[in-house]
């Protein structure tokens, strides 16, 4: 991470998970950045980090897709569907290039770190050139992509999975689209070569705690099930496995009309469902499924601002919870980076789903958005705990938003743009929404996203009506 260590963050005030919010509290980290000892009421030190406010552990963001961001507030005007609002994501995909990923990825962390996010699950799939070619063949070396998001994630200081996506199908029984065809490596064989060399390559660069490499399917109707076969007996034992999961009711129903089976009722097939397993939103789950990845405690990510947006429905977040599956949170297509509104909309979710308060408690809510997601990316979870990672936001109690609010449930009321401060591994990342090493996220995103508009405009046709139009994405 950036910066020097430090020998400890003195906190004005913490919350313990075993007590709850305590005054005058010392973080001892050690080199790595892990938490060694925690000293409530005792007075700051010279050298220490000092955090105002009230400390919580920082949060672990299990779903991304760094260039979704592109699409924010530009998605909107001709309502429609997930599936026509896809059709836009293509178009950002397909304007891609390695350069221009890794300055809208670095971007794009740094706005999640000054939010009070610090290590991120990146569901990658943008592997290849737009007409599929691999790089590494001619120009360029190869995982040109991925290795940009790698230095995008040490540039911002945050902690990066980088999930290496299988993605082979356009649908149940259909080749790629064009929009596709530089997310496939044609076979599972290939995806697994190309996995393991990846692995190999990050590790000789990266240190594990910095970034790691897991696996993920794209969905089912990405994946055929011959190729789910494959990949069941050539993942490396113990690896993450993340996969979209009946986001959408259109998704069972091909699947059963396909297999017979739901989803995760395919994947329980091939004996892809155990505790490695991270499947994401799963909104349209049947209580089938719930009680199959419940018993394989399973991680269910859930993205409840994303879900909002897309439409996609309320999941059974609590059932889920219950049945004794391990929640995290995501932000997906970052229509919301920010993990106080996602730990909210989960509650508020089963408020509208069931028609009563109360489901997530604070102590619950802060174990999701930390150490869920945190074990969805198999890493240590940040915290105020010995042998955690000392990964610590701050939050001012007395803004417009938190004023009154019992310390004790800020959970309920605070944002983002309460944040006053971010710690990864013992060191200062930022202070009231600034990067400490980049700078405002603002700029660093305007910049980013108006490179790849004209990206996006040079790929279109010469001369076509509305090429110049700021709203680079929609389509006329």
């Amino acid at each position: 991470m950036p910066g020097p260590a430090v020998r400890a963050v003195w906190c004005e005030s913490a919350w313990l998970d075993a007590v709850g919010v305590c005054d005058a509290v010392r973080v001892e980290v050690d080199a790595e950045g892990y938490v060694t000892g925690v000293l409530p009421g005792v007075p700051v030190q010279e050298g220490d980090v000092v955090l105002h406010g009230v400390v919580f552990p920082a949060a672990a963001n299990a779903h991304s897709h760094a260039f979704h961001r592109a699409l924010r507030g530009r998605t909107h005007a001709q309502g429609g569907t997930f599936w026509t609002w896809r059709e836009t994501m293509y178009r950002a995909a397909g304007a891609l290039s390695p350069t221009l990923y890794e300055e809208l990825a670095t971007a794009v962390y740094a706005e999640m770190i000054v939010a009070g996010w610090t290590s991120v699950a990146e569901f990658h799939y943008v592997h290849h050139r737009p007409d599929g070619t691999p790089y590494g063949q001619g120009t360029g070396g190869p995982h040109a992509m991925e290795l940009a998001l790698a230095r995008a994630a040490v540039r911002a200081g945050i902690r990066l999975t980088l999930l290496d996506t299988c993605y082979l199908a356009g649908g149940f029984g259909q080749p790629p689209e064009d929009g596709q065809r530089r997310f496939s490596d044609g076979t599972a064989e290939r995806w697994l070569e190309r996995l393991g060399a990846l692995r190999e390559t990050v590790a000789a660069q990266y240190p594990e705690h910095q970034v790691s490499v897991g696996a993920a399917l794209h969905s089912v109707r990405a994946v055929p099930e011959r190729d789910l076969a494959v990949i069941a007996g050539g993942l490396p034992e113990g690896l993450p496995l993340h996969i979209h999961l009946s986001e959408q009711p259109a998704e069972n129903e091909d699947c059963l009309r396909a297999t017979g089976l739901t989803p995760a009722g395919l994947l329980r097939r091939h004996g892809l469902v155990d505790e490695r397993l991270s499947v994401v939103h799963a909104t349209h789950a049947t209580d089938e499924d719930i009680g199959l990845l419940g018993d394989a405690h399973a991680a269910v990510v859930l993205c409840p601002t994303t879900e909002a947006d897309l439409a996609d429905g309320l999941g059974p977040a609590e059932p889920f919870r219950l049945a004794g599956a391990t929640l995290a949170l995501g932000t997906d297509q970052h229509a919301v980076v920010d993990p106080w509104l996602e730990m909210r909309a989960l509650e508020h979710g089963e408020r509208l789903r069931t028609g009563r308060r109360g489901h997530f408690d604070p102590r619950l809510l802060h174990g999701i958005a930390s150490s869920g997601g945190a074990r969805a990316q198999g890493r240590r979870g940040g915290g105020l705990g010995p042998g955690s990672a000392a990964d610590l936001m701050a939050i001012d109690p007395h803004t417009v938003r938190t004023a009154g609010s019992a310390r004790d449930q800020l959970a309920y009321t605070a944002t983002a743009q309460d944040v006053t401060a971010v710690v990864v591994g013992g060191v200062l990342m930022a202070r009231n929404g600034v990067h400490t090493a980049l700078g405002d996220p603002a700029a660093l995103l305007v910049a980013a996203i108006a490179r790849l508009d004209a990206a996006a405009v040079a790929r279109d046709k010469p001369g076509r009506p509305g090429s110049q139009d700021t709203r680079a994405w929609e389509r006329p």
